[in-house]
């Protein structure tokens, strides 16, 4: 290969990897690694979680949007124990917004312990995930960084936020993304609700609300 097509693979490579690192320092929302998130799974995929069985399964469905974790867990704790309920947390959880759950809420998050609550909130209020991993990440490993930002996300500011940001929503579509930006700037939540409402379902931009805030 002669120097020209070589520059021009290599600058091209370093195009692809710069949208990649964009893209992962602008995301909002946690990376998954097969957490299910209830708000969205189909019944099929919510049977296949431990401890649930079908009238567990029809409640979620039937009750969900939740607004918040703790809203899930106080429906679910009636019916399972704790070590039921830590080991379906390790399946599924609904993400924690990381400047306003409470300590029980993040406590609910599996492997928490008291010290790692306090790390939590001693850095708010959080401007972006990368944020997370660079302070959670002066006291544990990659690893665990890793697995503990699937449980979380910071607010999306609607007014502002790309695409790739708005991409990081668990089940956010194409045509959400040109919606929300179509419609800016807003002014409020309720002016959101209205326009949202032109393309999604009541249910859908409830689920989707609780991932934004204006700025």
């Amino acid at each position: 290969m002669n120097d020209s097509k070589s520059r021009l693979w290599l600058s091209f490579g370093v195009a692809i990897l710069s949208l990649s690192i964009a893209g992962v320092l602008s995301a909002q929302v946690g990376r998954h690694q097969g957490i299910t998130e209830p708000n969205i799974a189909d019944e099929k995929e919510l049977m296949k979680l431990p401890n649930l069985n079908p009238a567990l399964v029809k409640g979620i469905v039937e009750r969900r949007p939740f607004a918040n974790m703790a809203e899930l867990h106080k429906f679910l704790s009636p019916s399972l124990d704790s070590k039921q309920l830590n080991e379906l947390y390790t399946k599924m959880f609904l993400p924690i917004n990381l400047n306003t759950a409470s300590r029980e809420e993040i406590m609910l998050i599996p492997g928490m312990g008291n010290r790692m609550v306090r790390e939590f909130l001693e850095y708010r209020p959080y401007t972006a995930i990368a944020q997370f991993r660079k302070e959670i990440g002066k006291y544990v490993d990659d690893k665990e960084v890793a697995r503990l930002e699937q449980y979380v996300f910071v607010p999306i500011n609607l007014n502002t936020a790309s695409d790739d940001t708005l991409s990081s929503i668990p089940g956010a579509s194409p045509q959400l993304i040109r919606t929300v930006k179509d419609s800016r700037p807003y002014k409020d939540m309720e002016q959101f609700r209205r326009e949202i409402a032109k393309s999604v379902s009541a249910k859908e931009a409830a689920r989707l609300e609780r991932y934004f805030v204006i700025n």
